[in-house]
């Protein structure tokens, strides 16, 4: 169909979505989630210092993360209840202010408790869990839906970043610091967390405080309100689709080359380079993942996020095949790129589709699912290395990364991420007829 200049001029009047970084509610949502992802990575790398200042021991390390581990666990689903029942910005706020509270407890107990620190360390995992699906409904809240990928862009290249700066900067201040120093600036960090982001203007299509506390429905108990978040999850066949793909490829290819690169690295290349490279290269590549997805909108999104999931499976492949360390490097750049390809569009599919008045139950079921289930692959990948050997582990983590996306593919609306396709773009309306001509009179 040709263009006429009416559609043309139309067209030319619609404005260009408003860049998400000029956007100050945003901006400060990011700062804040910044912070709280710094401040999670930061924790287990100060306490390994600690190991090597001799401060803590290797077993308490390892109590001091389990026990932090547990209470993100036993928190996630209670803070997505939480966040769907009151306000979101209020459940950042109290979670991140526990986390930020249990930092001064680390510190009093480094060295003369161990008691403490557990029990300051699940407190800083509670906060940590509690705010995740908070912060998750609280992205929707502030951003229209046409900026979503970009912000949740946005947000993964901030989390990325501090991974890759973060060591350097943490080793640069531990020369100046003492630990106790460094914990309590985990703290800050929280504080930051809690108090930076705004409460948001609702963008289209969300939820606010006032809607949920005006609705005349008594208040179902906590157990229920969890199982009714579960069974919004099944209306929607692509998230659960998705979530299967998320578990084989983070539960057995990420778990076997988290246990498998470091023995490659020393066995066969017979040098740490190769172990540091691989994972610097990660965060590189998932860097510019994140750079394009902010851009690209496929047109097949489902299908394209888990072919970008299954691109994790040349990690452990290449782990496999006695190839020169810079094809292993190259493939673990391969592999952050698509994971980002993956996690932003499903992020934004999940803010999307789901209601959004049970937004936070259903993200928190996604952290729960995927980081519930990333230990037990770490603790079973060992043994099976032991009792099998290094090649037949990595090959078939490698092979469950490459066939269970693509199952996951096939299941119904996984295309597009969504329960009805997309609509066609509509074709420009015909510009109306001319008015006649007025009669000539003499």
């Amino acid at each position: 169909m040709a263009t006429t200049p009416a559609t043309t001029a139309a067209k030319s009047e619609t404005p260009p979505p408003r860049s998400i970084l000029r956007d100050t509610a945003f901006l400060r949502l990011w700062a804040g989630t910044t912070a709280s992802g710094l401040a999670t990575w930061a924790l287990p790398f100060v306490l390994g210092l600690a190991v090597l200042h001799r401060d803590l021991g290797a077993a308490g390390l390892g109590l001091v993360l389990a026990a932090r581990t547990a209470g993100f666990l036993a928190a996630v689903a209670v803070g997505g209840v939480l966040a769907d029942r009151h306000s979101r910005r209020a459940v950042v706020l109290w979670s991140a202010l526990a986390a930020a509270a249990a930092a001064p407890l680390l510190a009093l107990g480094l060295g003369r408790s161990l008691v403490l620190m557990t029990a300051a360390a699940a407190l800083a995992g509670a906060g940590q869990g509690a705010c995740r699906p908070a912060f998750q409904a609280l992205t929707a809240e502030t951003v229209d839906p046409e900026r979503r990928q970009q912000a949740n862009a946005a947000m993964t290249m901030a989390v990325r970043g501090s991974t890759l700066t973060g060591p350097a900067l943490t080793a640069l201040l531990a020369a100046f610091l003492d630990i106790g120093t460094l914990l309590l600036g985990i703290g800050l960090l929280w504080l930051v967390a809690a108090l930076v982001p705004g409460r948001p203007a609702a963008a289209t299509g969300s939820v606010t405080a006032a809607d949920r506390a005006a609705g005349p429905a008594p208040r179902a108990g906590f157990r229920a309100e969890f199982l009714e978040g579960i069974r919004e999850a099944r209306r929607h066949p692509w998230f659960l689709a998705g979530l299967a793909a998320l578990v084989a490829v983070i539960a057995l290819g990420y778990s076997a080359t988290s246990v498998a690169l470091p023995l490659i690295s020393r066995d066969r290349y017979d040098t740490q380079w190769v172990l540091a490279a691989a994972m610097t290269a990660y965060t590189v590549g998932a860097l510019a993942g994140a750079l394009v997805i902010a851009r690209l909108r496929p047109r097949s999104q489902g299908w394209a996020a888990f072919a970008g999931l299954a691109a994790y499976g040349v990690a452990p492949l290449s782990l496999m095949l006695p190839v020169h360390p810079l094809v292993v490097v190259a493939a673990y750049a391969v592999a952050g790129i698509g994971i980002e390809l993956f996690n932003v569009p499903w992020f934004t599919a999940t803010q999307r589709e789901v209601a959004p008045d049970k937004l936070a139950r259903v993200s928190s079921l996604d952290f729960l699912v995927s980081y519930g289930l990333a230990p037990v692959g770490l603790a079973l990948i060992a043994p099976a290395i032991d009792a099998f050997g290094v090649t037949p582990v990595l090959g078939v983590c490698a092979a469950a990364c490459f066939l269970v996306p693509a199952a996951a593919a096939l299941a119904p609306t996984a295309r597009h991420f969504a329960r009805t396709a997309p609509d066609p773009d509509p074709a420009p309306a015909p510009a109306p007829a001319p008015a006649p001509a007025p009669a000539k009179t003499d």
